[in-house]
């Protein structure tokens, strides 16, 4: 079994949401390894580039680079080997549509990392994502995808450019892990893009009424729970499978279910707001197909929408009472 013991690990994106997770995770269960984390970071308000804030690594011990993987010069410092790499930084706002912005960010730098992966190599699991299907009906399972914004379509050709290169190259070792909706501690920085879960209990911790669109008992989305995504970080590297992977729980929830469930969590006796949605073309239903992913990876999802929002819940009330 691999071991990140006494491994040299990078993970771009690292003081974002999943990335810094995966940082704290690293550093806890494997505490001789040699972590950098790679970010542009920003806490502006209005920045829609990037979610990283150095506040997410208040626990780091490892290195940081301050830099943009859009930015040739910036690259230069981690032009080093690594024995893995973990890539998360991109431009995730899914309702930015300037495509020049996000190919440039996203896919060609995306070039960098699997060069690296096949002439050093590296172990190179990235972030992929579930907006390469689209509005497709579920379940949604890779080789059958619609991207419908810039976002989607530039991890559908990062994805299609992984494919090519492990045809091409036996050896390389390369893994994206197409992630659902993604929720848990560390996700306050990603602002109006944070989870339902997030944004609907804090309305019921302001005091107010959970707000959900019209029909949002049958608005379905595959939520997954952020220790569950780490560890398919984790079996991503450990595994010598390469290939593109779905990472959701196999099992859509509506939007109305959660705000039931932190309701009664909470122990609150309150109503239901609704308005209209105001989003054209809005995603009714999302599903992962997990069953390669659970083949390849060995991955089975440990935490559902009940147990991930009641171990999430104590950081929630947290994370409120001291804003």
């Amino acid at each position: 079994m691999f071991d990140l013991n006494r491994k040299k690990i990078l993970i771009t994106g690292g003081g974002g949401f999943i990335g810094s997770n995966l940082a704290k995770f690293i550093e806890k269960r494997f505490p001789e390894s040699e972590v950098t984390i790679f970010d542009k970071f920003s806490d502006e308000h209005d920045d829609l580039e990037t979610y990283g804030s150095y506040r997410n690594l208040n626990f780091f011990k490892g290195i940081k680079i301050h830099g943009d993987i859009a930015v040739e010069e910036d690259l230069k410092k981690i032009d080093k080997n690594f024995d893995v790499i973990f890539h998360h930084a991109a431009i995730s706002n899914t309702r930015i549509y300037d495509e020049e912005l996000v190919f440039k960010t996203n896919l060609n730098s995306f070039n960098f990392f699997i060069n690296k992966a096949k002439n050093d190599g590296t172990k190179l699991i990235y972030a992929s994502s579930g907006a390469t299907y689209g509005t497709l009906p579920p379940p949604q399972k890779v080789g059958y995808e619609r991207p419908d914004n810039p976002y989607g379509i530039s991890k559908l050709k990062m994805d299609q450019i992984s494919l090519s290169t492990i045809k091409s190259s036996k050896d390389a070792h390369i893994v994206g892990l197409r992630y659902f909706n993604v929720y848990g501690q560390g996700e306050s920085f990603k602002k109006g893009t944070s989870s339902m879960i997030f944004q609907l209990a804090n309305q019921l911790l302001e005091g107010g009424n959970p707000k959900l669109f019209f029909g949002s008992d049958k608005i379905y989305r595959d939520f997954i729970y952020i220790k569950d995504v780490i560890e398919a970080n984790l079996l991503a590297c450990i595994h010598g499978n390469s290939g593109i992977f779905n990472v959701g729980t196999g099992k859509s929830r509506s939007f109305k279910e959660i705000a039931d469930i932190l309701i009664k969590e909470l122990n609150l006796d309150v109503e239901i707001e609704y308005f209209k949605n105001p989003y054209e073309d809005y995603q009714s239903h999302t599903e992962a197909d997990i069953s390669l992913t659970q083949e390849k990876l060995g991955f089975t999802p440990k935490f559902t929408l009940e147990e991930g929002i009641r171990d999430y819940l104590p950081f929630l009330i947290k994370n409120y009472e001291s804003n």
